[in-house]
């Protein structure tokens, strides 16, 4: 297939008072033109940190030691911020998961979707109103020539993050990164959020990185699925593989604790033992031993490889050497799972 981004063993340090906090340490994985890709793990699993280095807005005390990111045949660790400028927000977007932090609370919405057409693409003001206002009925705002002078604090939740969908939007990007676009939504919310980047993706041919903690998610909206863990991929391969045939102790752990859809604030939900490791000073083997009960000897001394297991799905876990015991994933947890998709999928319909 054709590969419109691809990153290649990519480290990335942030400089920290303590020392140096190794956030990525590795990463490689790529996207095909018109695929939705999502990358899933907890919070401060790095899942963020890479997609900041595709755009390039990294803080500034974030070093990126090696590596390298390629879309469609640049690298993008190789260009001046001024050659950057011209794809990011041209070829590259990216939707925030805070629309209020993301949007100018002084300025009008209006403003801030026409200044990005004038500013990118060297529209004049009257073709930027009118693209700007074909945008905002394109995601759902309803009477926009009314609420193209209104500020974002006049918005909902929902209909301000319509707007930066549309300000990503505006200049016909290529790839469009979603860094977890609905956690400050309600449910209801994130369902017709969900339903309009689908939409919009379909229509555009646009490839989609989705970045989100929520596997309910992942299953609705992705192609394929990479799983991170500590600064790395720890396994990678279709939805299917992903949530029929997960070969990782902590993909594992991810499905099992995922919410049932009559999950209520009563219930007690299945959690991960222990913490992440200490980036500062990241373990010397599997950097999940220590939270998994499968854990074997070797776990802790050496850092497993990435194994195939078919031509769509590799997991990086010591279980699936050939001397490794044979170990199924346990019947409490496919149990739990296969709950899980069942409902799922009656939910979906």
């Amino acid at each position: 297939m054709d590969k419109i981004l691809e990153v290649k063993n990519l480290h990335i340090h942030f400089n920290a008072f303590a020392g140096q906090v190794k956030a990525i340490r590795g990463v490689n994985f790529h996207l095909n033109r018109g695929e939705t890709l999502a990358i899933v793990g907890e919070s401060g699993s790095g899942k963020s940190v890479t997609t900041k280095a595709i755009t390039r807005i990294l803080p500034e005390n974030a070093v990126i030691d090696s590596g390298e990111i390629w879309y469609e045949g640049q690298n993008l660790l190789d260009m001046s911020d001024k050659e950057f400028t011209k794809i990011r927000g041209n070829d590259i977007s990216l939707i925030f998961q805070d629309p209020l932090s993301a949007l100018d609370p002084v300025m009008k919405i209006g403003k801030q979707i026409t200044e990005t057409l004038v500013i990118k693409q060297k529209m004049s003001y009257e073709q930027a109103k009118k693209r700007a206002l074909e945008l905002m009925d394109a995601v759902g705002i309803p009477e926009p020539q009314k609420r193209f002078n209104e500020y974002p604090f006049q918005f909902s939740g929902g209909m301000r993050q319509r707007i930066v969908i549309a300000i990503a939007l505006a200049c016909n990007p290529k790839l469009l990164i979603c860094d977890e676009p609905t956690t400050a939504l309600d449910v209801t919310i994130q369902s017709q959020i969900l339903e309009l980047i689908k939409k919009i993706q379909k229509e555009h041919n646009l490839s989609v990185i989705f970045i989100t903690h929520d596997l309910g998610v992942v299953a609705n909206m992705s192609d394929r699925v990479y799983v991170m863990y500590a600064g790395k991929i720890v396994e990678e391969g279709t939805v299917q593989d992903i949530f029929y045939e997960p070969r990782h102790p902590y993909t594992w752990s991810l499905l099992a604790s995922m919410p049932n859809l009559d999950t209520n604030g009563d219930d007690k939900l299945m959690v991960i033992p222990g913490t992440p490791p200490n980036m500062l000073y990241p373990p010397k083997g599997d950097a999940f031993a220590a939270r998994n009960r499968y854990a074997m000897k070797i776990d802790y001394l050496r850092e497993p490889p990435m194994f195939k297991i078919s031509d769509t799905h590799y997991a990086a876990t010591w279980l699936l050497h050939p001397n490794a015991p044979k170990m199924e994933i346990p019947d409490y947890l496919q149990e739990r799972i296969k709950q899980q998709l069942e409902e799922a999928k009656n939910y979906n319909g």
